[in-house]
């Protein structure tokens, strides 16, 4: 069973530059959630603290058979980069307009959890309408080729 959940809205509000995969810090009753299916990247950002990068605001669902053991959903966890695509990122934040959002949560070949995160660049009103006239466009070509 291959999982992977994906942030919906990052394509439509941002720009994405650049990704890197990520190793993720999690505790045993989280890795157990992903594994199920019960996170959400939705409201999900990267930032720096000190030199090392967190995921803030990801939500993983408690594990329904987790006594006192369990996690709580909205922690930082920090995620495992080497040191050079650390800088490459802080050297990328650091431009006007750029910031760091995770794209995808998976489950890698190993077993591992891992989170694609981009450095991206927001969209201006009008490049979001841009963005749906290009996805009905696209939308009516696919319907006309059946």
């Amino acid at each position: 069973m291959k999982i992977e959940i994906r942030n919906k809205k990052a394509g439509f509000e941002y720009y994405l530059l650049e990704d890197f995969i990520a190793g993720i810090v999690l505790s045993g009753t989280e890795i157990k959630s992903i594994r199920s299916g019960k996170a959400s990247l939705k409201e999900a950002y990267c930032s720096f603290s000190g030199n090392e990068l967190f995921v803030r605001n990801m939500h993983i669902s408690p594990y329904s058979y987790g006594s006192y053991n369990n996690h709580e959903p909205k922690r930082e966890r920090k995620l495992l980069l080497t040191t050079r695509e650390l800088k490459k990122l802080k050297a990328g934040i650091e431009e006007k307009g750029n910031t760091l959002i995770p794209v995808l949560l998976f489950i890698n070949d190993k077993g591992l959890a891992k989170l694609k995160i981009a450095l991206a660049k927001g969209k201006k009103l009008h490049d979001k309408r841009e963005t749906l006239k290009n996805k009905d466009i696209q939308r009516e070509i696919d319907r006309d080729s059946y």
